[in-house]
Parts: structure tokens; sequence; C-alpha cells
């Protein structure tokens, strides 16, 4: 048994799959190349490529084969890549995507190609059926289609060795019928027409392309097989190209059969025109059966293998862990398989899906656009720990993720935008799921290239037009201290950086228990809705942790602004205290500090007070403090109430212009109040004022002298009993209302 889940909900441990023995797995020509090479040269050769060479021609159906076969050699180039840097176990794509780019990814592409590959299944019957009617009339199509898919079902519930073999004899037929070919005769002495049928009766170049692009994209048959082959890393890369390969020297060679033995008109018009063509006709019908047969038997083999592997990645709800289960020494998903025909069943007798089958194509090529991508990010982010022994330049795989994304544009737009969206949905579907898997990925690795470069651009000084809030919050133990961070979070509410801070006695923690003690803050943090860097440090007392933590946390510029702490009415240490924000200030940090009404909390966090005390300094600051606040959701009703004190009558009116003046120019939803001080002090003044507020925000005085805790003592003694308070000490040097004039 091994552990592969955590989190907020209870440990998953999922068991250890059986494996087959290295005796009964399969290697690269039955494993790979077979599957792939008779899916590449299906349906479509025999019975549109004659159609795709009267439309555009000798010249232009060699240049759509080379074009085509470009993209699939680069996503095979792509999966060769991430093939050999790791064991591919079973699942094939999905298996390299999640590892390669999160179980959420992998997830949304695994779960549509799952149904795509379980739904071709059915079309393959269906067209199998299609042409044996045509042959033996007394026949019933439906009937015929169920048998079929029925008897491949078997094929690969007996065991995907058995497939295998079988498709040896689909191999000979399909190897007979394009000798039988090759072979052949023209119909008429004709010439060569290089460009193909007039305009009137031929279709556009690109729209020829789009019907023979899915001819050449049959390499997932191969690569699906990836839990049952001996030596994954060597078989997948071998197996894939040898099958493009191949299947490209055949695709360029039957142009110059056709139009040698035929005029473009009677290409276009005569769908079994191959047969007309050959030594012995009937050769093709047995082609054209077998692709259609060796198409649904991988896919049939690949499918059940795509979603075990999901279930045991545990993508899939829990009700459905089951179809994880494997039989046999050789881990054979038969459960899988006989849902995945109860699947190809429904859709048989469902009979037309014309209108899906675009978007079962598009599932397809997402699959490979996200392989590409998978490979040339890898490639690009440059890890040490991808080290293929196949090495693709990351170029050649974004090459091919633009091709990919070209040709599904190009085939049907509304099926792509389709397939699109169902993947999206799946993804956040995924995502809000919170899966966390065992295994590493590039994730990290793309966030850590942007964040490097991110840093070395920020090496210039802050300016107004981009400040936003990076607070240092010294909470200490969070279930004390809540509304400490409760209060920082509301501020940034996902526009800066907030961290967490604990500092602990020296010598109480060593290093690994610190780490231990981070993960516990976090996740109690985040099970609250609360996202935050944590940070805990040891220090002789809390005072030398703070000062610790504002001279070297942060990486280059990237440094908290601004420290939030609770305040300290404890007169053992109120020099400490008082001298530690002294110390935040000749740092050039703001310095909050949060001294909760523990009677009243934040109220109905319905009116915030700012005592106004000029556009400098710590005026703006607060002013600034009070919008980001306002803004959070849990505070989207509160008011904003600026207040300034003016000593007569005679200034109120010039006081009250003033003000809504700047909120005007500031843009700000705020009261203004202007008060009369008839002789009254301030702190009088203030407790009148706003003792009905639900949070109060004034300014301190940047220390000057050594009696800086004499003045802050009288400051709390004069502000006692008032609501919950915010005192800020602003940096000297930036102006905080220039911050709204860029807003």
């Amino acid at each position: 048994m091994k552990r592969l889940f955590t989190g907020a909900s209870p440990t998953v441990v999922v068991p250890t799959p059986n494996t087959a023995s290295d005796a009964a797995k399969l290697g690269t020509f039955g494993g790979v190349f077979t599957p792939s090479i008779l899916t590449i040269l299906g349906v479509i050769m025999y019975l549109r490529f004659g159609w795709v060479v009267g439309n555009v021609g000798l010249v232009g159906a060699l240049i759509i084969v080379t074009l085509a076969t470009s993209i699939t050699f680069l996503t095979v180039l792509s999966i060769s890549a991430i093939a050999t840097d790791r064991v591919v176990r079973a699942g094939g794509a999905y298996y390299m995507i999640s590892r390669s780019l999160g179980i959420e990814t992998g997830g949304a592409v695994g779960i549509p190609l799952y149904f795509a590959q379980a739904i071709s299944v059915a079309l393959y019957a269906i067209g199998f059926a299609e042409s044996v009617v045509r042959t033996f009339s007394f026949l019933d199509q439906q009937l015929v289609a169920v048998v079929t898919a029925i008897a491949v079902t078997a094929l690969a519930i007996v065991s995907a060795r058995t497939a295998i073999r079988t498709q040896y004899f689909i191999m000979a037929a399909i190897a007979f019928s394009l000798l039988s070919l090759l072979f052949g005769k023209p119909l008429e002495t004709t010439d060569i027409e290089i460009f193909g049928a007039t305009e009137q009766l031929s279709e556009p170049f690109w729209s020829v392309f789009a019907v023979f692009f899915p001819a050449v994209t049959g390499i997932m048959s191969g690569v699906n097989m990836s839990g049952d082959l001996k030596e994954p890393t060597k078989a997948i890369p071998i197996g894939t190209l040898a099958a493009v390969g191949v299947g490209y020297l055949i695709y360029m060679g039957l142009p110059v059969l056709l139009a040698s033995r035929a005029d473009a008109s009677t290409l276009i018009a005569d769908p079994l025109i191959m047969k007309r063509l050959s030594l012995w006709g009937p050769a093709i019908l047995l082609g054209v059966w077998g692709a259609t047969l060796s198409s649904a038997l991988g896919s049939i083999l690949g499918a059940p293998r795509v979603l075990q592997a999901l279930s045991r990645d545990r993508v899939l709800p829990r009700w459905m862990r089951v179809l994880g289960t494997g039989t046999g020494s050789n881990d054979e998903p038969r459960i899988g398989t006989i849902v995945t025909l109860g699947i190809v069943l429904a859709a048989v007798v469902l009979g037309d899906l014309d209108a899906i089958a675009p978007v079962l194509s598009m599932f397809f090529l997402t699959t490979y656009l996200v392989l590409n991508l998978a490979a040339g990010i890898e490639g690009f982010l440059d890890s040490p720990s991808f080290r293929p022994t196949f090495q693709v330049h990351w170029s050649l795989s974004l090459l091919g993720a633009i091709g990919c994304l070209a040709v599904m544009f190009l085939i049907n737009s509304v099926a792509t935008i389709a397939a699109a969206a169902i993947v999206a949905a799946i993804f956040f579907w995924l995502q809000r799921r919170e899966l966390r898997t065992a295994w590493g990925d590039s994730r990290r690795g793309m966030w850590m290239a942007m964040l490097r470069q991110g840093i070395y651009q920020l090496r210039q000084q802050e300016d107004t037009k981009n400040w936003q809030p990076h607070l240092l919050v010294l909470s200490g133990a969070p279930t004390k201290r809540w509304p400490l961070i409760e209060f920082a979070n509301a501020l940034i509410h996902d526009r800066g950086i907030v961290t967490i801070a604990t500092v602990l006695p020296s010598g109480s923690r060593d290093g690994a228990q610190q780490e231990s003690m981070e993960d516990t803050i976090r996740d109690y943090i985040e099970n609250r809705g609360v996202r935050a860097l944590v940070r805990v440090v040891t220090a002789p007392d809390p005072f030398d942790g703070m000062r610790q933590l504002v001279e070297t946390y942060g990486i280059g510029p990237l440094v908290p602004n601004t420290i939030v702490l609770g305040s300290s009415t404890d007169s053992e240490h109120l020099e400490a205290y008082t001298n530690a924000i002294v110390q935040l200030h000749r740092a050039k940090r703001n310095a909050v500090i949060l001294r909760e009404n523990v009677q009243r909390g934040f109220g109905d966090r319905r009116r915030i007070d700012v005592w106004w005390s000029g556009a400098e300094g710590n005026g703006g600051l607060m002013l600034l403090l009070a919008d980001l606040l306002a803004a959070d959701i849990d505070w989207r009703q509160a008011k904003l109430h600026l207040k300034l004190m003016v000593q007569d009558n005679a200034a109120v009116a010039a006081a009250r212009a003033n003000i809504e003046r700047l909120l005007r120019r500031l843009r700000i939803d705020a009261q203004s109040q202007i008060i009369e001080s008839v002789s009254r002090p301030f702190h009088v003044v203030l407790k009148e004022t706003s003792q009905h507020a639900d949070l109060i925000f004034l300014g301190m005085n940047a220390p000057k002298d050594n009696d800086y805790a004499q003045y802050y003592d009288e400051l709390q003694q004069r502000t006692a009993g008032l609501p919950s308070t915010v005192f800020v000490l602003a940096a000297s040097g930036f102006t905080f209302t220039d911050v709204l004039r860029q807003s």
C-alpha cells in the first residue's frame, strides 16, 4: 500500500496496482507499432484518399500528406521526450499529461479522451456494419454493429496480448489489399493531373486537408498500451516513430498510383475507386473491414486503460473507484472494459452519431495539443529533473501545439470551441476538488520561472501607479489573534501579499518542527478562507524576531511594505514594543496597529471613521487602507466617514470645501464631517463622535525623540474605550494619496 493523496478531506490510501510480469508484457512491434500503423492506415485511406487526390491533384495530395504528417511527427517527438524522461505507466496520454502539467489538466484531457475512444468504437462498429451490409444486403446493420462491438470487446477482455495477435491477421489483410492495389491496372489511359479537377468540380485545398488529417492521428492506439509494455521508454518512441514513418511512405506512394490510373473526376466520384483499380477487387473490401476492426480494437483496448488510470488517481468520484481494479497477472481492466462496452452499445443503438463525431475528433486533437505543450513547457523550463534520453527542442513542441490548434479550427471551429468548453469545465471541477498528489509536476516550475522574471523586473523603486499592500502580519498563534489576520486579509482581497508571521523563543523548535508548524498554520488559515504565506522564526524575544523579519524577510525588491501588529498595553514590555515601532519607521515600513475592542469586535461592519490629518503621511495611507477595506465583501455595506476637527466655526466652510474637493478628485465614496472643537481636546471630540463607529483609523506621530514610549502610552490611555481602532504610522517619503489618484 502507498499513500498518494492527503488534504482537507480524510487521507486516501491507494492500493499499489497489480503489475504484469515482464514475460507477459508487450514488445515494441506488437504493443505500439502494430496498433498505431493499423489506425493510421484506416478507413480514410480506402474510402477518401482517392477523393483527396482527385480534388487537389498529385502535387496537392503530396503536400497535404507532408503537412499532416509533419504535425503528427512533431507530436510524436513530444511524446517521445516525455516517455523517455520517466516510466510511463497505465493511462498513456493521460498519465503523461497528469505527471507533467498536473492532475487537473490530465483529468480535463483524460476524461474526454476516454469518452472519445469509447464512442469511437461505436463509430467504427457502425462503419464496419454499413460496409458489410452493402455487400451482404440481407443482414441487419444494427445487429451487425452490435455483434461487432461485442466481438472486439470480448477479445479485449480475454487479454491485450490476444487482441494484438488478432491485429496481426488484420495487418496481413491490409498488406494484401495494398499489394493488390500495387499490382492492379489503370481504368483507362490517362495523364497525371498535377493540380486535380477543375475549380468547379473540386473542393478548396484546406477543406480537403481537414478531411485527410484525421488519417494520420492514430498514434494514440500504441501510446494507450503504455502500462502493458515491457519497456515503454523504448517502445513508445521507436514504435510511434516507425508507425508514422511507414504510414508517410505509404501515403506518399498512393497518390502516384491513383493519379496515374484514373482521372480526377473519377477519383472524386467513386469512394471505392481502389476496388476497381486493384488486381483483385475484394481485397480492398478486406482492407476496409480490417482497418475498421483494427481501429475499433485499438480503441476498446485503450479506453478502459485510461479509465483505470483516472480511477486509480482519484480523478473520478469515489463511487467509481471500482473502475480502477485490475484483473489477473496482467492487471487487465476488465471491469472498465465491460463499462465501456455498455457505452458502446448505447451509442450503437442510438445510431446517428454524426452530430458529436466532430467534437470527439477535437478531443483527440486536444490531447495531442496538450502533449506538445507539456513537452514544450518541460523543455523550456529546463528543470534539472527533466532529462529525457530522446532530446527535443522546446520550440518544436510549441510548433506542434500551434499546428494542432490551427488544424482544430480548420476542421471545425464550432466543435473546437465546444470541446474547449467541456475540457475547461472539467478542469475547474477538478480544481475545486483540490486533489493532492504524491508526484510533482511542471506547474511549480512555470510559476518559478515567472516569479524569477518578475522579480528581476521589479528591481526599480516602488511607484504610486503600481503600489500594492504587502503585509507582514505579526500575529503569533492565529487562534489567539484571528481578528488581526481577518483584518489583514480584508485589506488585501487578492490584490497584494499577506505573510502570517510567528516568533518563537530561541531553541524551542528545530528546523523540521518550524516547518511542521508552518504547515499547521497554513492549513488552519486556508480552512478559514485565508490565502497567505506563513513564516515561523525563533528569536530571544518577540521584538528581536520582529526586527529579524523586517530586515531579512522577502526576496529582492519583493519585501513587505506594511507591518500589521496588535496593540500592546503591557507596561513591562512597553519600551521594547515602541522601540520596535521606531525601528519599523526608520526602515521605511508602514506600521499598522490594530487594537480590538474585545466586546464589540468589528461590530456590524457598516461604518468606518477616518480622522483626517492631511494628504501627506498618515492621512493618505489611512484613507487608502479604509478604501481597500470597504471593497472587501464583508465590509461592502460599510460607509466611510472622513472626519476633521477645526478650532472654530469660521474654518468649517473652507475645510468642508477642501475635503469635498479631495474626495471628488480621489473618486472615493465617503461622507465628510467637519467638527468644531469648541475648546474641547481632540480625544474628547473623538470619543463623542466616533463611539458608534465599527472601526476607527487614527494617525500616529512620527518618532522624533526618545520619549516615544510615553507618547504611545498616553495615546492608548486617551483612546481607551473606543470601538476597534487602527493606529497608522506611514513610512516617510511616499505620498499615498497619489496611489488613489492613479487608481
